[in-house]
């Protein structure tokens, strides 16, 4: 089994940000994650360290928990934008980041965004993986899903967290698959 990698921490205000860095390419690749992310829980689910080892052969990879998720600082309610910008300029600054690609995953994908076109100084490129420009559906906006729709989704996965139920929505062709589930299933995402 490969050596995970070391998991380390940026300050961001009050708050600590927790972050990995895999590779030692001169380009930067910072995975600004979605919803739900924990550096090291990730590394047991199927795929996700072969997934980042391909990233880092052509960049070095950093990737974070923002804050409220995973092992950096809980806070309560949802943060806006700006201070989650501001746990990206911290693990910046930590990890010695000048310029990097920002890999903005599901909801991530917005957030990367306006940290984009904020700091241009600071990203050479920008790439969205199931990314969306919002969720619910508007008059502008027909694509959308119905805001009552999204609230029985978010019921169903609380009612159904860490019973792998969810995998068919986040991954349905990884749900038949056991040991796809397992780690899932047994998912705590404990502190530190």
């Amino acid at each position: 089994m490969q050596e995970l990698p070391t998991t380390r921490y940026a300050k961001s205000g009050e708050l600590s940000i927790a972050y990995q860095v895999v590779g030692e390419d001169p380009r930067d690749l910072i995975v600004v994650p979605g919803l739900v992310s924990h550096v090291e829980f990730f590394h047991e689910l199927p795929g996700y360290s072969r997934f980042i080892q391909r990233l880092a052969s052509f960049s070095r990879v950093i990737t974070f928990d923002k804050r409220g998720t995973g092992l950096s600082d809980w806070v309560a309610g949802a943060p806006s934008y700006e201070p989650r910008m501001d746990d990206i300029h911290a693990v910046m600054s930590a990890t010695g980041s000048e310029q990097a690609v920002l890999f903005g995953i599901s909801e991530g994908g917005p957030l990367s965004a306006l940290f984009a076109t904020t700091h241009p100084d600071r990203i050479t490129a920008l790439v969205a993986f199931g990314a969306f420009a919002r969720m619910t559906r508007a008059p502008d906006y027909p694509i959308g899903i119905e805001l009552e729709a999204l609230g029985e989704m978010a019921a169903a996965i609380g009612e159904h967290w860490g019973t792998a139920a969810s995998l068919s929505v986040f991954s349905s062709s990884r749900a038949p698959d056991k040991e796809a589930q397992a780690p899932c299933a047994q998912a705590s995402f404990s502190r530190r």
